[in-house]
């Protein structure tokens, strides 16, 4: 099988992985509080990470951990508003909103930069909105309503997560950064945890959501998008990850822990339309990549 063909098929496995973090997240962070599922994720994906490459992961570069620190406090906060958003919504409802990061992506950067938006991102914007209209019409309550609003809120850091990448993570080693990234999430998290005392998973399910999203979500995932993007471009990338949102619908659906909605398919076909338009690559426009995407 060609290289080009096997990266593919191991985004959309990366797809799906993500997809099913949200499933498994939803019910463990109902038996553990969502802090401390984030500190006991974040440390096993940080020590795992070390202890595969521990001499690449430490030998530390000027600027490595200025950097590294202030990209992984910016991802904590992206998880932990993502986490408080899936504990009041559902899964496919996280999400989709959570891949709306694509849309707020080029709008940050655009108020940074004041250069011209592209008549596609302007379209994917609107699309967005309509489609989140559309999706949050199915709300019956307002817990639901405050989840989507934490939501939006993950992906705006999730979009800036994204940008501080591009700029202060190019010509670093993207392992060792990612390292940084996730120790300092933990740490940020245990900040939180420590609060009112900190509980371990009280079950082996939990320990299997904790160890899935530490080990497959986290490392695994990044390993392999780290490789495929050596093969294929990285809006093709972006593109193939954006998968994870229709997985996520559908294990959610098919697991029982949600019914299918028109409101669902409508708005969730139409959020994900908008996504692909603002991430199509194009001849004349360069991508932001999405080195080291650990949202999920």
């Amino acid at each position: 099988m060609p290289k080009t063909r096997l990266a593919v098929i191991a985004l959309l496995g990366v797809g799906f992985v993500w997809g099913a973090a949200f499933v498994l997240m939803k019910d463990a962070i109902e038996q553990q509080p969502y802090m401390d599922f984030l500190a006991t994720r974040f440390s096993i994906a940080a020590i795992a990470m070390i202890a595969m490459r521990p001499r690449l992961s430490l030998a530390m570069k000027p600027g490595d951990l200025k950097f590294g620190s202030l990209i992984g406090i910016v991802l904590a906060f992206g998880f932990i508003t993502q986490t408080i958003g899936l504990s009041l919504t559902t899964a496919a409802t996280s999400g989709f909103l959570t891949g709306l990061y694509v849309v707020f992506t080029p709008i940050i950067a655009w108020v940074f930069t004041r250069k011209r938006f592209p008549v596609r991102v302007i379209v994917g914007v609107l699309l967005a909105v309509v489609g989140l209209a559309v999706f949050s019409g199915a709300a019956t309550n307002i817990e639901f309503q405050l989840g989507q609003i934490w939501l939006v809120v993950c992906a705006i850091f999730f979009a800036i997560h994204i940008l501080l990448l591009g700029k202060f993570g190019h010509g670093r080693n993207s392992y060792r950064i990612a390292m940084i990234q996730i120790s300092f999430a933990a740490i940020v998290c245990w900040g939180f945890a420590l609060v009112d005392g900190y509980q371990p998973p009280p079950n082996w399910e939990v320990w299997f959501a904790v160890l899935f999203t530490a080990l497959l979500s986290t490392v695994i995932a990044f390993w392999v998008q780290t490789w495929a993007q050596t093969l294929i471009d990285p809006a093709r990338v972006a593109l193939l990850i954006t998968s994870e949102v229709i997985f996520t619908a559908i294990l959610a659906v098919g697991l029982g822990q949600e019914p299918l909605t028109t409101a669902m398919v409508i708005g969730g076909s139409v959020m994900l339309t908008a996504m692909l338009i603002v991430e199509w690559p194009t001849k004349t426009e360069p991508v932001i990549p999405l080195e080291a995407k650990l949202h999920e």
